[in-house]
């Protein structure tokens, strides 16, 4: 008789726990998904608003291939399970002088945009900006994120066999210190060190290696038609075209850990699920505090989860807006960064926002008519406790971010209320132990990437996918997460048996 196949729980259903479930029910394994939301996509969630959902988690969508090896890996195609719209415009930025520039898909005419704004001088220093941040993401691409395991010592001798890189890496300075040296205009500075953020960091704290997110932007951007949720939902049908379980509105309390190994996963409606496999797709803080048992509280040493990422107040709602020619991903600039990261450092809320909008139904130049749907981002810190946000903060982010937006120009009627606003406070309620860091731990240090948890987390049987896992934030890099912790599983589970299970002779099946 053939063994049965094994048996993979995964804890949540955000893009790692998706990909990890695809990779392993496709390669035979039997997979069951939950996830205590109702709908799958973790932090890649919507709102309801009167002209639809509307978007209140990630917004930009890079690196097309992941997504598509993904679905190649298993032979289907992504293309017949969600529809993508390159945007020809990558975003369009404001400031606070009135100057605007927008960036392309097309790297010649972002070279000729950066050279009618801030002239030829300007237009040097973001083409060897843009070749610096092309060199360090090749360099680091497969020896870092793409690897399952990283080691310092891999990317040391990779760096030293390859000397250039130390120049470009500029180690000893801060993102913000080495766009400063690059560039002449303080406001293309400020432009380029907003990219810290996307893994959640300040650009005064963060390594001068993230430059190099610059160059997966460059490679395109890429509107999701119907929101980008349905990158979600095209995950999900692909996970149970592959035989995947689902259960939903439904959370785990428990992996159960029996002589060293994982053994089931608990359910809070008293549900054992046997497991010989677990894929936590949740914030890997989650299991420092406890929450998934006290067999796993010390799986992880501290500094893998902390210090914390920043955290954001997150507008969702419909209407009409009046001012300013918005395109798909939009950036409204504060006249001093200073104002904006030295507050959200001290934990509060920042003092003169930058704010980001995505206007999700334009794109592609189209401007609709009537209600639109937008999400607009300020950045804030992450919280301590979980307490609710008081009225007086609701209140005074939206006075904050309305009127900042109003000295643009840029006004929206109705006004959202503070119904339609996700604080930090909020966002630590939803996802249990994440301080309402939306990013997993801090980038800030050049060796923080190092320390975030690898997929194997120590303990026989329990795996780690997600954006607080290597090789972090970002809806691609959360995707390639969940091909680690696959590749980990199927590795491990060939270095116990080098052939499928077969029956032999005398009826004795070997694995």
């Amino acid at each position: 008789m053939a063994a049965s196949p094994e048996k993979v729980v995964v804890i949540g259903a955000g893009m790692g726990g998706l990909s990890a479930a695809i990779r392993l029910a496709h390669a035979g394994l039997d997979v069951r998904v939950v996830d205590r939301a109702p709908v799958p996509g973790g932090k890649m969630r919507t709102m309801d608003s009167t002209a639809g959902p509307v978007d209140a988690g990630p917004t930009v969508m890079t690196l097309r291939p992941v997504f598509e090896e993904l679905f190649d890996s298993v032979g289907a195609r992504l293309g017949d399970y969600v529809t993508l719209h390159r945007e020809e415009v990558l975003a369009r930025h404001w400031w606070p002088d009135g100057s605007s520039l927008d960036l392309f898909a097309d790297p010649q005419a972002s070279a000729d945009a950066v050279g009618a704004f801030a002239g030829p001088k300007a237009r040097k220093e973001f083409e060897a900006f843009r070749r610096r941040a092309k060199r360090l993401f090749e360099a680091f691409d497969a020896p870092m994120m793409r690897a399952v395991t990283p080691s310092q010592s891999a990317l040391t001798r990779h760096v030293m066999t390859h000397p250039w890189l130390i120049f470009d890496m500029a180690p000893h300075r801060t993102l913000a210190g080495s766009l400063g040296a690059q560039f002449s205009d303080p406001r293309l500075a400020q432009l380029f060190g907003r990219y810290a953020t996307y893994v959640g960091g300040s650009p005064f704290q963060s390594p001068a290696l993230l430059g190099l997110i610059w160059h997966a932007e460059a490679q395109g951007v890429w509107r999701v038609e119907g929101g980008m949720h349905q990158l979600a939902r095209a995950l999900e049908k692909l996970a149970r075209d592959k035989g995947v379980t689902f259960s939903f509105g439904t959370r785990a309390t428990r992996i159960e850990i029996q002589n060293g190994a994982a053994a089931a996963v608990h359910l809070e409606d008293g549900t054992r699920l046997p497991a010989d496999r677990v894929v936590f797709n949740g914030d890997p803080a989650a299991l420092g505090a406890g929450l998934m048992g006290e067999a796993l509280r010390e799986t992880l040493p501290r500094d893998a989860t902390h210090p914390r990422s920043i955290s954001a107040y997150v507008w969702s709602f419909a209407a009409q807006p009046h001012g300013p020619e918005m395109v798909h991903h939009n950036v409204f600039f504060c006249a001093d960064p200073r104002k904006e990261f030295d507050p959200i450092a001290a934990g509060h809320m920042p003092e003169d926002p930058t704010l980001y909008i995505c206007a999700q139904d334009r794109g592609a130049g189209r401007t609709p008519q009537g209600e639109e749907r937008f999400e607009i981002i300020m950045n804030g810190p992450p919280v301590a406790d979980g307490a609710e946000a008081t009225d007086e903060e609701k209140e005074t982010c939206r006075t904050r971010t309305f009127q900042t937006l109003a000295r643009f120009g840029l006004t929206f009627d109705p006004r959202p209320g503070v119904q339609w606003l996700t604080t930090p406070r909020h966002f630590a309620r939803l996802f249990p132990a994440s301080e309402g860091s939306l990013y997993g731990r801090s980038p800030h240090g050049l060796t923080a990437s190092l320390k975030r948890p690898t997929a194997r987390l120590g303990l026989p049987g329990v795996y780690l996918a997600g954006g607080g896992a290597h090789p972090g934030a970002g809806i691609p890099m959360a995707t390639l997460s969940g091909r680690h912790a696959a590749e980990a599983i199927l590795t491990d589970l060939a270095s116990t048996s080098m052939s499928h299970p077969t029956a032999t002779r005398g009826g004795i099946s070997t694995a």
